[in-house]
């Protein structure tokens, strides 16, 4: 695809001549002139990807730099310029959204102050801590501490990735906590409770028998001197009773609550 005058400008003399300075004042001059006579087509390349959640001033930036390495890298001898810049622009675009971009959805002040622990970081030594990143970035220290938790932060972890405090080469995953199915029979004893303590002392033994020493309803209409039809429809009218008082005390307590 062709684009105008403007965003492929006619510049190979300009870097045949730069290719034959060595390094200094005059060939810095060609560098900056050829910079600035492809920045529109860096502009274009950056606009592309203007949806995807990033600033666009940051992604210009970023195509920026591309196109300086595409211009300090570029060999006359092998083709147009544009072959050679397109996929170095686009590259280092990518390489940013890979990097630097958030896994999951971070507010903008939290962004920022990453961003300016980074910097203040760049330019300290190892170990610094969030008393003297703040004097350096100019923030609070509990804004340091924000940003350096958003720098350690900036990825979610697969759970299949292995923990560095663990020598067995276990996954993150495994250390997670589960729900103790317990807590939901605890709370199911709870709710049956008051319904069991209303019940007739023959329907309470019947339930004992059947749901705590596992016997079945032959075994219960034998030790009882009933029959096991009588026993099930013990079981089945006992049952019914408690759930109905259980569901109606969670109802109250729900409506008390709300």
């Amino acid at each position: 695809m062709r684009h105008d005058h403007h965003d492929r400008p006619q510049t190979q003399r300009d870097f045949q001549r730069m290719n034959e300075l060595p390094a200094g004042p005059e060939r810095e001059v060609i560098e900056q002139r050829l910079i600035r006579a492809w920045l529109p087509m860096a502009t274009r390349l950056a606009d592309k990807y203007r949806d995807r959640g990033e600033e666009r001033e940051d992604l210009r930036q970023v195509a920026a730099l591309g196109l300086c390495k595409a211009v300090q890298g570029y060999d006359p001898e092998r083709g147009a310029f544009e072959a050679y810049a397109v996929p170095t622009i686009t590259g280092e675009l990518r390489r940013h959204f890979r990097d630097y971009t958030w896994g999951v959805h971070v507010p903008r002040r939290v962004q920022d102050l990453r961003n300016r622990v980074r910097t203040a970081l760049q330019v300290m030594p190892d170990g610094a801590g969030a008393g003297q990143v703040a004097r350096m970035a100019g923030l609070s220290e509990e804004e340091a501490r924000q940003g350096l938790e958003a720098l350690h932060s900036y990825r979610p972890l697969s759970l299949s990735a292995q923990s560095s405090a663990q020598s067995d080469g276990a996954g993150l995953g495994e250390y997670l906590g589960e729900a103790d199915e317990g807590f939901g029979v605890v709370e199911d004893r709870e709710a049956a409770r008051p319904g069991l303590s209303r019940l007739p002392e023959r329907e309470r033994r019947v339930l004992y028998l059947r749901f705590f020493r596992d016997m079945t309803q032959s075994q219960i209409a034998e030790r009882l001197g009933v029959s096991q039809v009588h026993v099930s429809r013990l079981i089945s009218s006992a049952c019914a009773d408690v759930r109905a008082e259980a569901l109606g005390s969670t109802a109250e307590t729900g409506a008390e609550a709300a």
